[in-house]
């Protein structure tokens, strides 16, 4: 370990860099869920979602006990206020699943994508308004600049965007949730599926007795994908809350945007959803927005380090 440090200092590592890199290849992996839902459309998607908890926790179980990492099942089982936040949590994330998956195989990705485009605004504003979390002019301006870009998208819409703003509020707040968890990445998604377990494995044994169990009438391929679910949904959903731990909520939130930039490419360009002019020019000012906050960050990180370089020779030696 002391050997790191060093070298990651000789490279210049900032403090969160590696969060950072952890939050945007969730958002990278995110951005890619549509092409795999779309191999599963012959399951229903409330059956997709009752595998993706169950496998996502056998996956994480067997994480737990390669790692042996029970220590914190103690702690957890004498805080019973941790386990009510989980809980939330857990529901919360359990409905933004269910209805991003139905609104993928109904041909509705690009819906999913604004969802996403919206819910970094709402995490920026619960960053500054719960969390306290101060937001400096250009940072303001990016968000007003994003502001602008969703209500022109919302607008070009035609109707109220009940899918958008459902997956924008519920990964919003399971986003705030998980920033204010005291658990690590690990040990608090894997509470988070053992809480639905009971859940799904009632729905799992009904459908067993109705004989309507998707995992064994579905073709063999499907039942491949269907279990690897839980490493697939899991390890984004790990780097994710590595990162939202570690840096602001404000610039996770920005952040995010990357996820529904590339289902909203895929959307258009490899299922041919229907992509206006209005949409394509909201799609532009939230880069703009992006580019404005990530040149304001990258200034603001040049001239702390330009600042503390100055300081030793400031001081006389």
């Amino acid at each position: 370990m002391t050997g790191c440090a060093p070298w990651r200092a000789g490279l210049g590592f900032h403090p969160i860099a590696l969060p950072m890199l952890h939050a945007i290849s969730a958002s990278i992996l995110w951005g890619l869920f549509p092409l795999y839902f779309k191999l599963l459309k012959e399951i229903p998607s409330f059956d997709i979602v009752v595998h993706r908890l169950f496998w996502s926790c056998v996956f994480l179980v067997a994480v737990l006990a390669w790692r042996r990492q029970w220590g914190w099942v103690a702690e957890v089982r004498q805080r019973p206020m941790v386990v009510a936040g989980f809980l939330l949590s857990a529901l919360l994330l359990t409905g933004n699943w269910t209805l991003y998956v139905w609104a993928v195989n109904a041909g509705r990705i690009v819906d999913t994508s604004l969802g996403y485009f919206m819910s970094p605004l709402v995490s920026v504003f619960m960053g500054y308004l719960i969390l306290k979390e101060r937001m400096r002019p250009l940072q303001w301006l990016a968000v007003f600049l994003a502001l602008g870009a969703v209500i022109w998208l919302t607008i070009a819409n035609g109707s109220l965007p009940w899918i958008s703003l459902l997956i924008a509020l519920t990964f919003a707040f399971y986003g705030l949730l998980r920033k204010t968890a005291h658990l690590g990445a690990l040990e608090g998604l894997s509470l988070e599926t053992l809480l639905m377990l009971p859940l799904v494995l009632v729905i799992l044994g009904l459908d067993t007795l109705r004989d309507s169990n998707a995992f064994t009438h579905a073709s063999t391929s499907a039942r491949i994908l269907l279990a690897l679910s839980g490493p697939i949904t899991a390890v984004p959903l790990l780097l994710f809350a590595h990162g939202a731990r570690r840096i602001p909520l404000s610039m996770l939130g920005l952040m995010q945007y990357i996820s529904p930039t590339i289902q909203l490419l895929g959307g258009v360009l490899i299922y041919g959803e229907p992509f206006a002019g209005a949409r394509a020019i909201g799609f532009c000012v939230i880069w703009v927005a992006l580019a404005v906050y990530s040149a304001e960050g990258l200034w603001r990180y040049l001239r702390t380090r330009a600042q503390s370089s100055a300081e030793p020779s400031a001081g006389g030696a």
